[in-house]
């Protein structure tokens, strides 16, 4: 339905605007003679002539003049525009004018857009010499010989006197659509002041920039290309428009100024339509659903940048060696352009037949429409099919305003579903990740208990063996020898004790209570016990009755902390108390080991793995052995917790 709507639409312009137009261009009257006043209200298309000749023809005012004599020069087809379409030729323009005004009057004769050169050549009446103004638009406005934005030629007239004005034109970058007015030195000076306000540029540009802006902050966030293809596009095409309208020559420093005429007016145009394919693009995925279209889209818009860089180098060539180069790379960049265009219809239409995308497809169409409307009204003009203009400056930029109304509002939901995406993506990373954590956790609780079950069940009962042995009859027989033998049995006897409780106790410490027979308290509660059991340092605990509630891979990881930081402090602190404490805040878990010892410094990367084993950096609070301040290690565990 919406494909019917736009083909109606173009055969709507193609074939009724440019009737409308031509009606329009046959009811006015071609004058004689301009009379001029001051407050002129005629236009330069009601008077003027023109004839055209190619560029390799020597340019001579008395030769124009000859060509009027012989009946060479034909009125032009268009009011208030001099549109004569992809011509390749120097256009001469004949106006007489008069001065009707009571008093001497100066004079400007306008040209509203870019041309290579232009010169006006004037004669009063009564005299046999031009007198002649040469301008080029490649000068900025405040470099020109009547610094304005568009290009403009000074005459005076005396009180009643007439005068023949030519202008020569040579363009040769093609689409020789030239608005041109003839009027008051004070009444152009008065609209120039009010042109930006008339044509509505002051708010337009600020949209143009707020909407690039706008993406770039979205950019910022989403890090997706679409939305730096979005600024590239509305550089280039806003480029285009200032460079129409003549305000470049106005906004621009003068080394920018000439470098984006250095590139050419058209070639933004192809660069933009290039850029809105990359957007299209991204906008409706086509790279997953569509590759071979895809490719040929990367395909036209590299071929396109592609050609404006050889654009850019070779057309001051073509144009100086005389050879008909330009109107080649000129027709080329019209190909270019309706490739791209026939390209987006054709990827359109794609996506609307489909069934996967045809919502996005739609949107799309939407935002495409705009612009097509206003680009093809622009583009007839130019073609010096039409004379057809709706709004100021042109409908071209207001088509633009449209498309990028809605493309930002489309773009913004995009970014509200690539947030909600990304959001859905972190929740299912972090369970992911919570489950991987989980299994590595139960996989070094299995390592854990299997070394625990091989210290008890094959070295502790080993060691009892030995230490039975040890105490049997015959061993204290032989030991009974002499005294110093016995004194080495005894202290023998000693260490096979000790080991045998260290055995013992690093087996309890790696196996705590397993869930569902022990809770975390019970378990350091335990461990505790077992400690007691040597006499000194006596151990005590204290746990929050929250601890006990939370999951049970976080009740093991606090369990091996503890154990560790008591270990620690048992072994190193030469302690008479050690005291461990877990306490359970809003969103951390505290473990604190304090002990009266003699302290140590923070530890180093060269210490041992104790404390580096209990995770990031738990905090040590140390002192000298004459303190009597108690040394703490604490450890909190926000992370687990928040997992």
């Amino acid at each position: 339905m919406l494909i019917r709507l736009l083909s109606f639409c173009v055969l709507l312009l193609g074939f009724l605007v440019p009737g409308r137009a031509q009606s329009s261009a046959d009811d006015h009257t071609v004058l004689d003679t301009l009379y001029l006043q001051d407050e002129n209200h005629r236009h330069v298309s009601e008077v003027y002539r023109y004839c055209t000749e190619p560029f390799a023809v020597k340019p001579s005012p008395e030769r124009a003049d000859s060509l009027w004599q012989a009946g060479a020069f034909q009125t032009g087809r268009w009011h208030k525009a001099l549109s004569l379409g992809f011509l390749h030729q120097r256009v001469w323009v004949r106006i007489a004018v008069a001065n009707t005004s009571s008093q001497r009057s100066r004079y400007v004769w306008s040209i509203y857009n870019f041309t290579d050169s232009a010169t006006l050549y004037f004669r009063p009446n009564g005299s046999e010499q031009f007198h002649r103004v040469q301008a080029s638009s490649w000068q900025q406005a405040d470099q020109r010989p009547f610094p304005a934005r568009s290009l403009s030629f000074p005459f005076v007239l005396e009180a009643g006197q007439r005068a023949v004005l030519y202008l020569r034109v040579d363009h040769r970058a093609g689409a020789l659509y030239l608005p041109t007015y003839i009027e008051t030195t004070e009444q152009f000076l008065a609209s120039e002041v009010e042109a930006p306000f008339e044509r509505h540029w002051i708010w337009l540009l600020g949209f143009y920039v707020s909407s690039a802006l706008f993406n770039l902050v979205l950019y910022t966030f989403l890090r997706d290309r679409i939305h730096i293809w979005y600024v590239v596009y509305v550089v280039c095409i806003t480029l285009f428009l200032l460079m129409e309208d003549g305000f470049d020559a106005w906004v621009l420093p003068a080394a920018l100024y000439r470098l984006v005429w250095s590139v050419g007016q058209f070639n933004f145009l192809l660069l933009a339509a290039a850029c809105g394919v990359q957007i299209m693009q991204s906008f409706l995925r086509l790279r997953s659903g569509w590759p071979r279209l895809y490719r040929l889209g990367n395909w036209l818009s590299a071929l396109a940048a592609a050609f404006v860089l050889a654009y850019a180098v070779l057309f001051p060539v073509a144009v100086r060696s005389g050879l008909l180069y330009p109107t080649l790379l000129n027709g080329l960049r019209e190909v270019l352009l309706g490739a791209l265009a026939l390209y987006s219809w054709v990827t359109l239409l794609n996506v609307l037949l489909s069934r996967r995308r045809r919502q996005l497809g739609a949107y799309y169409a939407l935002t495409y429409f705009f612009f097509f409307v206003g680009f093809l009204l622009f583009w007839l003009n130019h073609l010096g099919l039409t004379n057809f203009n709706l709004v100021q400056p042109n409908a071209l930029a207001w088509g633009l305003v449209l498309e990028l109304l809605v493309l930002s509002g489309l773009l913004t939901g995009r970014f509200r579903h690539t947030l909600r995406q990304n959001e859905k993506l972190r929740i299912r990373q972090l369970r992911q990740r919570n489950a991987q954590s989980a299994r590595l956790i139960a996989a070094q609780e299995e390592e854990r208990a299997q070394l625990a079950r091989e210290l008890h069940d094959a070295l502790g009962p080993n060691l009892a063996a030995l230490h039975m042995a040890w105490q049997g009859p015959a061993m204290r027989e032989a030991l009974a020898t002499s005294p110093a033998a016995a004194a080495v049995g005894q202290h023998t006897e000693l260490l096979l004790r000790h080991l045998r409780d260290e055995v013992r106790t690093y087996s309890h410490t790696l196996l705590p209570s397993e869930p569902g027979l022990g809770t975390l308290s019970e378990s350091l509660a335990a461990l505790s016990k077992l400690h007691n059991l040597h006499g000194s340092p006596v151990v005590r605990t204290y746990c929050d009755a929250a601890v006990n509630e939370l999951p049970t891979h976080i009740q093991q990881t606090a369990y091996r902390i503890a154990a560790e930081l008591l270990n620690n402090a048992i072994r190193h602190s030469r302690a008479n108390e050690v005291s461990v404490q877990m306490l359970r805040h809003s969103e951390e878990l505290e473990i604190m080991v304090e002990d009266n010892g003699r302290g140590f410094a923070e530890p180093s990367r060269n210490s041992g793995i104790g404390l580096r084993g209990c995770g990031p950096g738990p905090t040590i609070c140390a002192g000298s052995s004459t303190s009597t301040a108690p040394r703490r290690a604490v450890v909190l565990l926000s992370e687990f917790l928040a997992n």
